[in-house]
């Protein structure tokens, strides 16, 4: 319980210094997007930025394709190789002669970490830079991956087995497979079928439950609020679906049964359509919530800079109270909403397959 207040306490003392660090940094705009998009460093502000390694494939009429590799943007501007594009940016005929000067005044100002990286000779084919929601992805599976090993030597030791399971995480973790298993698996795959997609199950709701959870961890970023990670979870259950798909699930979708033969060619673009629509809506849904939830928290934290901004020092710590009663009772909400979203992505990839697997018996219309 003191622990819970010293917390709260610590919170609320950093709230209330909020104003007093925009008064020091009034040229800066609070830009609650710029907070939750990706980026190829780590934010560690007011501490510090970490810049991420650099890699990409090149294809030049020159040398033809090549591999370029760079520890961070800094050093990829300054090797010579590269150079930056900025949206603002107007291109002249002589940019050379003034590169190295800009080069430097660009890293001095932090925007080459905002910039787009254009090769002198040639153009990028393939960029497959680190980045900040990359690196909390490979965390998460990297802390899944010690865990579960060390379950699964438990139970290779029958610990769980043969005996009751022991220590705080082998009991957690067995209500969560139990639960995936019992209340999601079973009920849309059937008991017969559920054994060889429940490994997929498992995997996508402790990795997105993990990401989820990690976002909410000071300096941590949500990987599951990229677009880009949701999109392959959700190519993962398209395949498994298709692959798996039953003749009378293609049936469904090429020729619908106990339908007149005209209702039936209007019913098969829909049926291909909804194939993808359905795996689409499912990476955008993750996507979408995951990212609102963290701007509404960055949005409620940054009414203390845009109140002592506009009204004053005063008007700024009287918001203050207020601003931190609803990012606290928000953040209490995305705890629920991190098992929340890796549930129903995962009840749905259990939907979509046990739709695709199933055969049904039906009376063609005539």
């Amino acid at each position: 319980m003191q622990s819970a207040r010293r917390l709260l306490c610590l919170w609320c003392m950093l709230g209330f210094l909020a104003p007093m660090t925009v008064l020091a940094a009034d040229d800066e705009e609070f830009d609650a997007v710029h907070h939750t998009a990706d980026g190829y460093y780590l934010d560690f502000s007011p501490i510090g930025k970490i810049e991420l390694p650099r890699i990409f494939i090149i294809r030049s009429e020159v040398t033809g394709y090549s591999l370029r590799t760079y520890w961070t943007t800094r050093s990829a501007l300054r090797s010579g190789e590269m150079h930056a594009s900025l949206h603002s940016e107007e291109v002249e005929e002589d940019t050379h002669a003034e590169a190295e000067p800009d080069t430097e005044a660009l890293i001095a100002s932090g925007d080459h970490l905002g910039a787009t990286l254009v090769p002198n000779d040639g153009e990028v084919v393939l960029d497959l830079s680190m980045t900040r929601h990359l690196m909390f992805a490979l965390l998460a599976s990297g802390i899944l991956l010690t865990i579960f090993l060390q379950l699964a030597g438990k139970y290779k030791r029958g610990i769980g087995r043969t005996s009751a399971p022991q220590g705080l995480f082998q009991n957690l973790f067995e209500t969560l497979v139990i639960f995936v298993r019992d209340d999601i698996a079973i009920p849309n795959l059937g008991r017969d079928k559920y054994q060889r997609y429940l490994p997929y199950l498992l995997t996508a709701f402790f990795f997105i439950l993990t990401c989820n959870l990690l976002g909410l961890v000071p300096y941590g970023a949500t990987a599951t609020s990229n677009l880009n990670i949701t999109a392959v979870l959700a190519a993962f259950t398209f395949v498994l679906t298709q692959v798996n798909g039953s003749r009378d699930h293609w049936r469904h979708v090429f020729w619908p049964p106990g339908m007149p033969v005209l209702v039936k060619f209007l019913l098969i673009p829909t049926e291909i359509m909804g194939l993808f629509i359905k795996p689409i809506a499912l990476a955008i849904r993750l996507f979408a919530n995951l990212t609102a939830g963290h701007l509404v928290i960055l949005s409620l934290i940054g009414m203390i800079f845009t109140f002592t901004q506009l009204f004053g020092e005063a008007v700024g710590y009287g918001v203050v109270p207020i601003s931190l009663g609803f990012t606290l009772f928000v953040m209490c909400l995305e705890i629920l909403i991190a098992f929340i979203q890796a549930y129903i992505f995962t009840i749905l990839s259990a939907l979509f397959i046990g739709m695709a697997i199933a055969d049904h018996s039906h009376s063609e219309a005539h």
